[in-house]
């Protein structure tokens, strides 16, 4: 029967003497490392677990009094590994042919490799973008960032596992996005994220038990908070005169052209083909749904793509401007740079919300609400496969127009 043991050793070093009253020698290190040790048919193997501690900190993980984070974060890895290795014994001892210490080190460090979350996601990533599914791949590279932040945080000095997402870990996680200000949608985006990634591992990896990590997290999603315009504050956007400014005209003019076109959402518009328009009309396909979608050209569109130079690529507006480069990277920086744009227009045009790419969606879906048109026809014109995610674009009821209803609604009956 293989057995498994944590073992602490101190190394040694040599001092010259120097600084040290001329006594020269070997001497006790400040720090140790952590091993596992692994017996199988009378043969050890030494498997290095990665994490270096002084001795009192040793001494605080095997007593169970861990008083700060890094070392909670070292205890709960300790305990993960040799879960790990059980399993990896366990696993082995089915063989007919028998297992050594050598199979067992020979598994642990593979599992550990391929668990690790950078390499499993990056694996992970590559399919998607053969896929097509780059926009996917983008939200897994986002979210085991923030989590590896986090993770690096806590003073953990391993590269976190798939398996390291214990619900404590994941709780812990939550806090300290929390605590730099993420509200519950943006705490829930990265929770599913990096749910899906753990129940890929799951699909792939025999050796990792599902230990549900999310059950006690937030995974919905709340209601958007207001971000669509007046009708009014548009029109203010539209007009002003940033001709002197041109990184502040374009952005404007990126706004403005989004909310002509039913509120399209700026990939769509990057990734728009010369060829899409013809006899008039813009033909594409949503890049998030892969719906069709039919817009009629009008003279305001081509006045503002008018305004740029003909763009030397296969697409349309002047967003991904350069043949040969990385059209994703492209897109992205150039997403950036006009929200970051926006900011400025909006406190030009004394819009008090922050303006962003997006408020153009939501603007022209309340808009057409306010117009009196159905939710029906809106929601078909902005390419959504339901009413409910149509209804989560627009806007509340004006809090001003509530109160004067109710206010002669109180007159009528005289309170």
């Amino acid at each position: 029967m293989a057995t498994i043991s944590v073992k602490f050793r101190t190394g040694k070093f040599f001092e010259t003497g120097k600084g040290n009253g001329g006594k020269a020698g070997w001497h006790e290190a400040a720090y140790g490392t952590v091993y596992y040790q692994v017996i199988q048919q009378r043969k050890v193997r030494l498997l290095a677990s990665g994490y270096r501690l002084t001795t009192a900190e040793w001494e605080e993980i095997i007593s169970g009094s861990c008083r700060n984070c890094r070392l909670k974060s070292v205890a709960d890895g300790i305990s993960l590994d040799l879960d790990r290795l059980r399993r990896i014994i366990d696993g082995l001892q089915r063989k007919p042919t028998g297992f050594s210490a050598d199979d067992v080190s020979f598994e642990f460090r593979r599992i550990d490799r391929e668990l690790r979350m950078g390499e499993f996601t990056g694996k992970t990533m590559s399919r998607l973008i053969q896929q097509g599914r780059a926009r996917t791949a983008e939200t897994y590279h986002a979210a085991v960032r923030s989590f590896r932040q986090y993770w690096l945080s806590t003073g953990a000095v391993r590269e976190p596992g798939i398996d390291h997402l214990t619900a404590d870990n994941v709780c812990g996680y939550n806090e300290w996005l929390r605590d730099r200000g993420a509200v519950n949608n943006t705490i829930s985006f990265y929770n599913r994220v990096l749910r899906a990634i753990y129940n890929r591992a799951l699909d792939t990896e025999e050796m990792m038990e599902d230990r549900r990590p999310f059950r006690r997290v937030y995974t919905g999603v709340d209601k958007t908070r207001k971000r669509a315009l007046p009708l009014d504050a548009v029109s203010r956007i539209a007009a002003l005169d940033l001709s002197r400014q041109p990184p502040l005209d374009f952005a404007r003019d990126m706004f403005i052209l989004s909310f002509s076109l039913r509120g399209m959402s700026f990939i769509d518009m990057a990734f728009l083909h010369k060829n899409d328009l013809r006899d008039g009309r813009l033909c594409y396909r949503r890049r998030k749904t892969g719906q069709r979608l039919e817009i009629e050209w009008t003279s305001q569109m081509q006045r503002i793509i008018d305004k740029y130079p003909p763009n030397e690529t296969d697409f349309l507006l002047p967003i991904i401007r350069h043949k040969g480069s990385d059209e994703r990277c492209a897109y992205r920086n150039s997403a950036y740079n006009i929200n970051r744009s926006l900011k400025t227009v909006g406190a030009i045009a004394g819009v008090a919300m922050p303006l962003t790419l997006y408020a153009a969606r939501h603007s022209w879906a309340s808009a057409a609400m306010a117009k009196g048109i159905p939710i029906s026809v809106i929601s078909e014109g902005m390419g959504h496969d339901s009413e409910r995610t149509t209804r989560i674009y627009l806007a509340q009821f004006d809090t001003a127009a509530v109160d004067r209803a109710n206010a002669l609604i109180l007159d009528s009956i005289d309170v």
